[in-house]
């Protein structure tokens, strides 16, 4: 176990992570590496690789989910969009609530004042956010609210 709510399954080498090995984060998503001496070693064939928890593989050349030009989540691309009038905001359905002013990051909670992601359910510490992720986040993910917008879907009745 480390100080960022992951641990880590593999070889260690002095201390360090060295060779093959798995960190797994609380919220079930991988990142598998060659390391050497603590560090992953971008360039071998296996290192670097971050999985997220429903099994998306992220890719830095070829990151085709939730991009600037196709804004569908990742079990849109999966499953197909919902039906007219029925929204899909996150991922993950139903959606988690989010305290008033906080944001929706994706894999928590996010509160700009304090720059600290929580979990969604049990709000444990996640990470802090750098300038950055900051910037990112309130510009770029969903808001938390105390006002509704646009309007409810009710499922019809048999």
């Amino acid at each position: 176990s480390s100080g960022i709510n992951a641990e880590y399954g593999g070889s260690f080498k002095d201390g360090a992570f060295h060779g093959k090995g798995t960190l797994h984060f609380k919220n079930g998503s991988t990142f598998t590496a060659v390391w050497k001496e603590g560090i992953p070693q971008e360039e071998t064939d296996s290192g670097g690789k971050y999985k997220f928890k429903d099994g998306l593989e992220y890719s830095e050349e070829d990151w085709q989910y939730c991009d600037g030009y196709d804004r569908r989540f990742y079990t849109e691309t999966l499953h197909g969009l919902k039906p007219a009038g029925r929204s899909q905001k996150v991922d993950k359905e139903p959606s988690p609530p989010i305290p008033k002013g906080w944001y929706d990051c994706g894999d928590g909670v996010y509160n700009p004042e304090s720059r600290i992601v929580f979990s969604y359910s049990s709000h444990d510490f996640i990470r802090n956010a750098d300038t950055d992720e900051h910037k990112w986040i309130v510009t770029t993910c969903r808001r938390g609210s105390d006002f509704f917008v646009g309007k409810s879907y009710v499922p019809p009745t048999p």
